[in-house]
């Protein structure tokens, strides 16, 4: 059950922990979204990184679960006993600086976005929704594109709908998928 949670930890920080600044991120992470502090030496003993034969308290078990969305440990135990309708993780959520389009922009606006690794774009906001790309760096987005989006999420992946380029069809993107984006007003 332990690796279990393990796995959805690591699903929902975007990455698998492997060396000691992983299991720091891991701790600011739990702190800021839960408001509780699992130390680094607690996580990598839970992790197997450090070799003890020390079991993790109830207390971190809970905080833990409540990070990926589970009221405590005992729901988490509860929703992976194995039966079928008990497999789809709960939703987690989030509380990343965000920017909700329709009401913080203007049009003519400009965003930069920022995801690893290093790519920045910057875009106007046109209204309705749209927004059109000024400025790419390291980014397959192109200056002229046009796209939608009505929310931004810092540290979270950012999808883009409509995503017009050139004479191809219209798609759906996304930009820091693994490590999310951030944003800022130029």
């Amino acid at each position: 059950m332990k690796n279990k949670l393990i796995n959805e930890i690591e699903n929902a920080v975007g990455k698998k922990l492997a060396i000691p600044s992983d299991f720091d991120y891991l701790s600011d992470c739990v702190l800021k979204r839960n408001r509780a502090y699992v130390s680094r030496t607690t996580l990598m003993r839970l992790w197997g990184y450090i070799s003890e034969n020390v079991r993790p308290s109830r207390t971190t078990l809970d905080i833990l679960s409540r990070f990926v969305g589970y009221s405590g440990w005992e729901e988490f135990v509860a929703k992976h006993d194995g039966s079928p309708a008990n497999c789809e993780p709960p939703s987690i959520p989030v509380f990343g600086r965000r920017l909700s389009v329709g009401d913080d922009l203007l049009v003519g606006d400009i965003v930069r976005l920022l995801w690893q690794p290093e790519r920045v774009c910057d875009v106007v906001y046109l209204g309705d929704l749209k927004f059109r790309v000024v400025a790419s760096v390291n980014t397959r987005l192109r200056e002229g594109d046009t796209f939608q989006m009505s929310v931004i999420v810092e540290g979270e992946p950012l999808y883009l709908d409509n995503l017009r380029q050139a004479d191809r069809p219209p798609i759906a993107y996304v930009c820091g998928k693994i490590s999310g984006v951030m944003f800022e007003r130029v």
